[in-house]
């Protein structure tokens, strides 16, 4: 449940390229007051001109009121949205995936009884990118390896089920659900999928207040809903603040179809002839198969997902 860490050497191109892509957004647009939103210098060098992003005047976190009134909360949504205002790349490919497997992800919110706007928490811990992160939290909801047992997951040789968006989605609502007896405030639980529910509660305690927006936390956790905050605001106002996803560039869900399977699979190349697909292929849409076969033990069967016409 841990925030990844990129690479220094994707931060530096990433940083590259989105200065590029910013120049030539930017670079000729012209202002309210019909200036240039660059100057040609003498020698010709270019001189940008960066602005400060707009910001909501009002948001909610699963029903739940940000105090957008206090200076401090103010500030601290700011900050997020102009970091991922010139995110671009990133921002980008957010909402491009959200079309893909939002769809999903709201299924099982709305059925484990979990607000929609946890689906924007899933953004923030993975960029909904089946990741590992530097301490070795997998998946759309970065369980850890230990953790992920306890909310159902199974986790072994050839089956790591935190790389299943739907099983993992289920797991991550029963860890909200939790966290929410707990401190009484989904944005509270939201807060605590970051720093763990004894790390929020020890902070809670010693503070008197399970108020996330008054209490002093990790500078990670800080910045956490204030974040989901951002994705949220980017996600569902894209067009209006800048960010253009046309129809036909938004990922769609994938087609599939399902196949139950109870009996052991010793060799899934050999599966893979059997069913017309590549190895690539059966891995790409079951990314929780991680050996080279399936053993089923117990009578326990599992659902392999196989693509729908060509692929």
């Amino acid at each position: 449940m841990k925030k990844l860490s990129k690479k220094p050497f994707l931060l530096l191109s990433c940083g590259a390229v989105t200065v590029l892509l910013i120049a030539s957004i930017f670079a000729f647009r012209k202002g309210e007051t019909g200036e240039s939103s660059v100057d040609v210098k003498q020698d010709g060098r270019l001189q940008y001109k960066w602005s400060i992003p707009p910001s909501p005047t009002s948001m909610s976190f699963a029903g739940e009121k940000v105090p957008l009134d206090r200076q401090d909360v103010r500030e601290q949504l700011d900050r997020e949205i102009l970091n991922n205002y010139y995110s671009i790349i990133s921002t980008l490919s957010d909402i491009r995936l959200s079309t893909r497997y939002f769809p999903e992800i709201e299924d099982r919110l709305k059925a484990n009884g979990i607000p929609d706007d946890f689906k924007y928490l899933c953004v923030a811990e993975s960029a909904l990118i089946n990741q590992t992160s530097r301490v070795g939290a997998v998946g759309f909801w970065q369980f850890m390896k230990d953790t992920a047992p306890r909310y159902g997951l199974e986790v072994n040789d050839e089956v790591d089920e935190r790389y299943n968006v739907i099983k993992s989605t289920d797991a991550a609502c029963m860890y909200f659900k939790e966290a929410y007896a707990k401190f009484g405030s989904w944005t509270a639980a939201a807060a605590s999928y970051n720093c763990g529910m004894a790390g929020y509660n020890t902070q809670a305690t010693y503070q008197r207040s399970n108020d996330y927006y008054k209490l002093l936390l990790a500078e990670e956790t800080m910045r956490y809903v204030f974040r989901i905050l951002a994705l949220k605001y980017y996600i569902t106002q894209a067009a209006s603040v800048g960010f253009v996803v046309m129809p036909p560039d938004a990922y769609k869900p994938y087609r599939v179809h399902q196949l139950q399977v109870t009996e052991t699979i010793p060799d899934l190349e050999q599966f893979c002839i059997d069913h017309n697909i590549t190895y690539r292929t059966l891995k790409w849409f079951n990314p929780w198969m991680r050996g080279h076969s399936l053993t089923i033990k117990n009578g326990k069967g599992y659902t392999i997902d196989l693509p729908t016409g060509n692929w």
